[in-house]
């Protein structure tokens, strides 16, 4: 649900749909998903009837590797490439490490890798009863960046916007490998924060997102750049 209030935040033009996963909100009643390629196609074959318009994919850590088999699939399923797919906080999935989540995490385990992520106030964290509700979701989470194994396919005909945290434990050369799996144009925004950046900096994430779409959609904001590129945005000294 984090993703719904951009639809007020983007510009009218841009349609936000958040993608809700088994075992979550409305589909509470479904299993929680602990293969991400399972959960990829399953995906892919709900939303391929509703790609009526041009679109584009978005995911942050696990969700970008989720938006990057969803990309794959579609292309599988006959659909048009999205006009970009945005990863945002993950490492490359070629290159990307998950051993350490292949078996499930003690309630403490998980605890501490949310602390470690900073991004979950220390007031949900003591909350026995929020975690209680939170920690099986997380726990099928983790195991789903633990099952996840990279399949070299043609790299996607569509752009690559990948997002970064400056003081994430993701590495800039795990972002940059990124680039490996497009055929197009691959652009990188470092922007300042942990693995959570997407909170916040979510008003210059948010306006990298809606620049990028309007020059996909032949909007006027600033001159496009067809080749690679990248950007760290530092905040201001004073």
């Amino acid at each position: 649900m984090f993703y719904a209030r951009w639809r007020r935040l983007l510009p009218s033009w841009i349609d936000v749909r958040p993608v809700e996963w088994p075992g979550r909100g409305a589909r509470m009643d479904e299993p929680l998903a602990t293969d991400p390629h399972a959960l990829a196609w399953q995906l892919a074959a709900e939303l391929h009837a509703r790609l009526d318009a041009p679109y584009a994919l978005f995911g942050h850590s696990l969700g970008a590797l989720i938006a990057f088999e969803l990309a794959h699939f579609l292309r599988d399923r006959g659909a048009p490439a999205p006009a970009i797919l945005f990863a945002s906080g993950a490492e490359a999935p070629a290159v990307r490490d998950g051993s350490k989540w292949r078996l499930p995490l003690s309630d403490e385990a998980l605890l501490k890798e949310l602390r470690d992520l900073q991004g979950t106030p220390d007031e949900a964290l003591s909350n026995a009863e929020l975690m209680r509700s939170a920690l099986p979701v997380l726990r099928a989470d983790f195991l789903m960046c633990g099952a996840y194994v990279y399949r070299r396919r043609h790299p996607l005909s569509c752009p690559v916007h990948v997002f970064g945290g400056a003081d994430d434990e993701t590495s800039h050369e795990s972002l940059q490998a990124w680039r490996q799996e497009t055929s197009a144009e691959f652009t990188l925004d470092v922007l300042p924060g942990h693995h959570f950046f997407i909170h916040t900096q979510q008003a210059e994430l948010l306006g990298l997102i809606g620049s990028a779409l309007a020059r996909r959609s032949g909007r006027s904001i600033g001159s496009h750049r067809s080749e690679d590129h990248e950007r760290i945005l530092r905040p201001a000294t004073h």
